[in-house]
């Protein structure tokens, strides 16, 4: 699991872990990795067998405080309540108008080029431009707060970090500590329509939320919002080109975009392993996990098993044990956002941000392709995708006309 081989396309290791060994002992972290659907689903349904205990060890230091995946009961269903306010009704219909607005301006350089990397020119800035509109942050800030974004990401997502990069992960949540606490002070006394606003007005047992409890959570809303979506942006798009017959389809009819998202979020899912531990010892398939140990759901792999998916190995928009309409909600067959009491807050608002910008894109990026002598590749074990996506399409005058 700690090999440059299985870093390099952990697909290829799929298959042989659900059938040879679902239950993978990694001593080097000692940590338990589950690849069927059926074990990673059960994991993550039953949170009373299947604690989220670790977080204080691998969140809290640089979430400044406990995060929605923590929380339980009463404390758990209001604060969840409130943050999924401000991703959803009027909140998300305000939310659509300003990343359609913000994707067009990101984009708008690139036309008459004919040439953009859909990660680095686009997707970033975009998912953090996204995250702090939605938050009520300056997006004048943003790229030193995606730089601290980027750190706090790292301590979260690192399955095994050197002294150095602890300190420096540190350090970056210290940063947006820092430059958070003015704002949440300016927030509570005037008060506005954002989610930081909301989050510091709101009451819980007839107590508003601490500054540290504040402060997790906006952190938490951050890199949520912003860590997978510029990664499925550029995913959707990679397959999208490498399926043309499917392109095709989804360029005649826009319907069929939802479709597409919830493949890609099938068959690639940006976060590629949710943690938790066992408050007793677990038996899967034969093999028995002890109490108080770490496990990691493998959703890339479950998401391709073939108990739960026909030919799984195939990108396919139209695939039937898929279903659209549910794929992004608690009901969903894939378990790319998760799976019960702690999946994805955000699951509606992002099947919303990145159907808005890929029906702005589409049209813009005619006939596109990958640009001459580009090489794909994709990092990350915990959360993965491209390092880039050089694209080349035909270019657009500043008048909305095409050349050629």
């Amino acid at each position: 699991m700690l090999s440059d081989e299985f870093a390099a396309a952990p697909e290829h290791f799929y298959a042989r872990l659900r059938e040879r060994t679902p239950v993978h002992y990694e001593p080097a972290i000692d940590s338990y990795f589950l690849s069927r659907h059926q074990d990673v689903k059960r994991v993550l349904t039953d949170h009373d067998a299947f604690t989220t205990e670790m977080f204080q060890v691998r969140a809290e230091p640089v979430m400044r405080g406990r995060v929605l995946a923590q929380m339980t009961g009463a404390e758990h269903t209001a604060k969840r309540k409130i943050v999924v306010r401000g991703f959803t009704g009027s909140a998300l219909q305000d939310q659509i108008r300003a990343i359609h607005t913000n994707a067009a301006e990101l984009m708008a350089p690139f036309l008459p080029q004919g040439r953009v990397d859909l990660v680095n020119d686009f997707g970033k800035p975009f998912a953090v431009h996204a995250a702090l509109d939605v938050l009520g942050l300056d997006r004048a800030d943003w790229q030193q707060v995606a730089g601290w974004h980027a750190g706090v990401a790292e301590f979260v997502t690192s399955l095994a970090l050197t002294p150095e990069r602890r300190r420096h992960c540190l350090d970056c949540a210290e940063r947006l500590d820092a430059y958070l606490a003015p704002v949440i002070r300016q927030r509570r006394s005037r008060p506005g329509d954002d989610l930081v606003s909301k989050l510091c007005t709101a009451e819980f047992d007839g107590v508003t939320m601490s500054d540290r409890d504040v402060t997790a959570l906006i952190i938490n809303v951050l890199i949520a919002a912003a860590e997978p979506a510029d990664k499925t942006i550029a995913l959707l798009f990679k397959h999208l080109i490498d399926h043309p017959e499917q392109m095709a389809q989804v360029r005649r009819d826009p319907d069929l975009l939802g479709a597409a998202i919830a493949e890609t979020l099938r068959f690639t899912p940006p976060v590629q392993l949710i943690p938790r531990q066992t408050q007793e010892s677990a038996v899967f398939a034969g093999t028995t996990v002890p109490a108080g140990a770490t496990v990691f759901c493998m959703i890339g792999a479950a998401n391709r098993d073939p108990a739960a998916f026909t030919d799984p190995d195939a990108f396919d928009i139209h695939r039937p044990d898929l279903g659209t309409a549910r794929s992004f909600t608690a009901a969903a067959q894939h378990l790319a956002f998760g799976a019960g009491l702690h999946q994805c807050v955000g699951a509606a608002f992002a099947r919303a941000e990145i159907e808005t910008v890929a029906a702005l894109l589409l049209p813009l990026l005619d006939e596109v392709r990958y640009s001459p002598g580009f090489r794909y590749r994709e990092t990350g074990l915990y959360t993965r995708g491209p390092v880039s996506l050089s694209l080349d399409f035909t270019p657009v005058h500043a008048s909305g006309t095409r050349r050629g």
